[in-house]
C-alpha cells in the first residue's frame, strides 16, 4: 500500500469516526476517551478538540501536559519540507504576488511566516528584484531559527525577521499563509492599529465557516494551540470596513477541519483572499480579470 493510499484510508476512517461520534450513545463513551488521547502529542497531522467562544476560553482548556503556544524549540523545525516547493493552494498567492512585484511593490511583510517558508518556496516562481525586502513576523523561537537558517539559504540577504507585528506598518504588501488561525487578534485588529497599513493583503489557507465564528484547540504535536475559525462574512466585512476591497477570492480543498463531536462546526475547505486599499495609487492597480492557468488551479467556482 502506497503512502498516498494509506493517508486516504486514514482520512476516510477519521471521517467515519467523527460522524459515528455524533450518535448519543457512542458520544457518551467516546468523548472521554478522545479527551484522554488528546492530552498526548499528536504525531501524525493534527487533531482538534472542542468548540469555544474565545481565544482565552480555548487556551484555558489546553491540556496541562501540552504547551499552549508553539513558541517552543521544536517549532522552528516544522514545515521545512516546504522550503523548496509550493502547494496547489499557493498558486493564487504566487500569481498575485508576482504581479504586485512587477508593478513595483518591494516591501513584503509576512505575518506568521515561520522561518520564511513562503519566501523560499515562492522564489522559484516569482522573480525577486535586488531591492525586494521580505520581513517575517513570528514567535521568538521560530524567528531565531529563521535567522539561523537564513545564513545558509538567503545569500542575497533579502529576508529578515521581527518579533513585532506592528512592524507591518509602512509595508507595501502583507502576506499571511496558514497563520491567521493561530493569532490572539484578528487581521482587522492589526490593520486598525497601523498608521500606514499595507495597500495589498494576500491571505491564504485560512479556515472559515460559512456562518459561524468560533475557536477550537489544535494538537500539532509540539503544542496544542487555540485555533480560530471565522465566519466568512464577518472576516470580509471587518477588513472592508477599513477601506479594503476584495479583488480576488479562492478556496482550497487541500485542507479541511473535522472536530469530533461537533460535526456542524466542521469545514471542508480553507479560504484565500486578495484585498486592496481603495485609495491605492493607479500605478499599483491592475486590470481584472486576468485569466491565467495558475489562478484557475484553485480558484473558487
Amino acid at each position: 500500500m502506497t503512502i498516498g493510499i494509506a493517508r486516504h484510508v486514514r482520512s476516510k476512517l477519521k471521517l467515519i469516526a467523527c460522524e459515528a461520534a455524533e450518535l448519543p450513545i457512542v458520544r457518551l463513551v467516546a468523548e472521554p476517551l478522545y479527551r484522554r488521547a488528546f492530552q498526548r502529542p499528536f504525531q501524525e497531522g493534527n487533531a482538534y478538540y472542542g468548540v469555544f467562544d474565545s481565544y482565552d476560553q480555548a487556551r484555558a482548556e489546553v491540556p496541562t501536559s501540552l504547551s499552549p503556544t508553539y513558541d517552543v524549540a521544536g517549532a522552528g523545525n516544522m514545515y521545512t519540507d516546504r522550503i523548496d516547493r509550493i502547494r496547489v493552494s499557493d498558486y493564487p498567492m504566487v500569481y498575485w504576488l508576482s504581479r504586485l512585484v512587477q508593478a513595483g511593490q518591494r516591501r513584503i511583510f509576512d505575518l506568521g511566516g515561520h522561518i520564511g517558508i513562503s519566501y523560499y518556496g515562492f522564489r522559484r516562481h516569482v522573480q525577486y528584484p535586488e531591492d525586494l525586502r521580505w520581513l517575517v513576523h513570528d514567535v521568538p523561537a521560530v524567528t531565531a531559527a529563521g535567522r539561523e537558517r537564513a545564513r545558509e539559504l538567503d545569500p542575497e540577504q533579502r529576508l529578515s525577521f521581527t518579533d513585532s507585528r506592528e512592524a507591518a506598518d509602512g509595508h507595501d504588501v502583507l502576506v499571511c499563509s496558514g497563520a491567521l488561525q493561530y493569532l490572539d487578534y484578528t487581521l482587522s485588529e492589526l490593520l486598525g492599529r497601523l498608521t500606514t497599513p499595507p495597500q495589498h493583503i494576500l491571505v491564504n489557507l485560512t479556515p472559515m465557516h460559512p456562518t459561524r465564528s468560533y475557536f477550537t484547540i489544535q494538537n500539532m504535536g509540539v503544542a496544542a494551540c487555540p485555533y480560530r475559525v471565522m465566519a466568512v462574512p464577518e472576516f470580509v466585512g471587518a477588513v472592508e470596513s477599513l477601506g479594503y476591497t476584495v479583488v480576488d477570492r479562492w478556496e482550497s480543498l487541500e485542507r479541511d477541519l473535522r472536530i469530533p463531536f461537533f460535526a456542524s462546526y466542521s469545514i471542508d475547505r480553507y479560504y484565500g483572499f486578495y484585498f486592496r486599499l481603495d485609495h491605492a495609487g493607479s500605478s499599483t492597480r491592475m486590470n481584472e480579470p486576468v485569466d491565467t492557468s495558475c489562478k484557475k488551479v484553485n480558484r473558487a467556482a
